[in-house]
This record gives structure tokens, sequence and C-alpha cells, in this order.
């Protein structure tokens, strides 16, 4: 599989392709040992096309997104475990103030030391190393990491830090009738096993390629029948930390 990584050019001529980023992407994907297939540790039913963003109350899907998933083999890994231990740490509604205990502070160095270990994380640190973008030092760079994910702040209007990098992408907040962020794959699936979610199918436009493996799914759901989210995207599959 190739990753390929769109900018957008300035002087209005659309999205050109950015060659090295696209290289390191495929690369990290083609290092990823732990990366999930169908059949073996999922599957999904993707069911019906979404033809209108603005068009939250139509659902074209009857039946879940994940048909399965073999949560034992996956949670025995070491990412996988540890990632999961962190979605419990924040408060889904972002108007509220967050507070990280010393068992959180925990967990989010656990992920990190596992994430580190990885040929992926250590092909990514020598990238952002050789762009000057990274310290060399293990301590230094996990504490980037640390600073760049969890680090709170503070959303405008809001009285505390109610929010963090990591809290957006990987578990998703509440604002008022609609749901932020969550584009990862692992939420999803917890998520809508526990049936907060409910999958409304996926946009067929430029979306799931017929690849080996879909790999990327951008897909529309709302959550506990209040909260929508008209559009959202995520690379399936892959080893948290990716």
């Amino acid at each position: 599989m190739k990753v390929c990584v769109y900018v957008w050019v300035v002087d209005g001529c659309g999205f050109s392709p950015d060659k090295e980023l696209s290289e390191i992407l495929t690369k990290l994907w083609e290092i990823d040992t732990n990366k999930c297939y169908p059949g073996v540790e999922y599957e999904i039913n993707l069911q019906g096309f979404i033809r209108n963003i603005r068009d939250t109350n139509t659902d074209s899907a009857s039946k879940n997104l994940f048909t399965w998933v073999d949560e034992e083999k996956l949670f025995k890994r070491e990412t996988y475990r540890t990632f999961r231990n962190l979605l419990d740490n924040y408060e889904m509604d972002v108007t509220k103030e967050e507070s990280v205990t010393w068992e959180e502070r925990k967990e989010n160095s656990d992920f990190l030391d596992a994430i580190m270990k990885t040929k992926v994380m250590q092909e990514a640190h020598k990238f952002l190393v050789s762009k000057g973008a990274a310290p060399v030092d293990d301590v230094k760079f996990k504490k980037l990491l640390h600073d760049t994910w969890f680090q709170l702040y503070r959303r405008k209007g809001a009285r505390g830090d109610n929010s963090c990098s990591f809290e957006h992408v990987f578990v998703g907040e509440g604002r008022g009738n609609e749901i932020i962020g969550l584009h990862n794959w692992i939420q999803f699936y917890l998520q809508e096993k526990a049936g907060n979610i409910n999958y409304h199918g996926f946009f067929r436009r430029e979306t799931v390629r017929d690849d080996e493996v879909v790999r990327l799914i951008a897909m529309q759901f709302d959550w506990r029948g209040v909260a929508s989210k008209p559009m959202c995207s995520c690379f399936c599959w892959f080893e948290p930390g990716v």
C-alpha cells in the first residue's frame, strides 16, 4: 500500500502531492507489524453510501460498522492495551474542565513507553530528528510526544483547561449537538459496541479505495441520538500511535 499526502498550494492551484511525507508514511505503514487484518482481528460491514454530508437524519446502515473484533487477541498487545486505558480519562462534554490524576499520568507514560518500543515510532523519531523537528535523546523525545498529545489547553470561552490533542483526535469531544474529533478506529469500535455510536454509512467518493484492505474510511454517525458527526475520516487498523 502506498500512502499519499496532499498539501494545499497557496497560489490557489489546488492540492499537490508531498513526495517526502508520502514516502515516510508509506514506510511507516510497511514496517507496522501490529496492524490488523480483516478475518483475523476484525470484520466490518460498510453497508450504504452517504450522499449528502448535510443530511444527518438519514441512516444508510441498519447494522453496526463492526461485525466483530477479536478483543482478546487485540488487547494482549502492549500498545493496544495501554492505549485503551487512556480512553476513559476525559470528559466528553467539551465545556467541562479536565483534571488529570496521578493514575492517569502513569497511564499516559505507560502508553508512550509502549509506542516508543515499536519500529514505527523509532523510524518516525529518526525522520523527525533528520528534519530538526525532534531531539535525538529518547527522554526528551518522550517529553515532546507527551506535550504534543497530552498537554491540556483552554478552548475559547472555557473557564479552565478542557481539551488536549490526544482527546480530540483519538477520544472525541461533544460540543452542543455535534461531535468533534474522534478519528480512531479502536475508540469508534468500543463506543459502537457500548451503544453510544450509531453508524450511518460511508462516503463513496474518494474515501474507500479498492486496495487489498480498506484502510481509510470517511463515514457519518450520531452519538446517543443527540450529537452528530456529519463526516468523520480515519485511517483504520493501524497500531495505536501511528
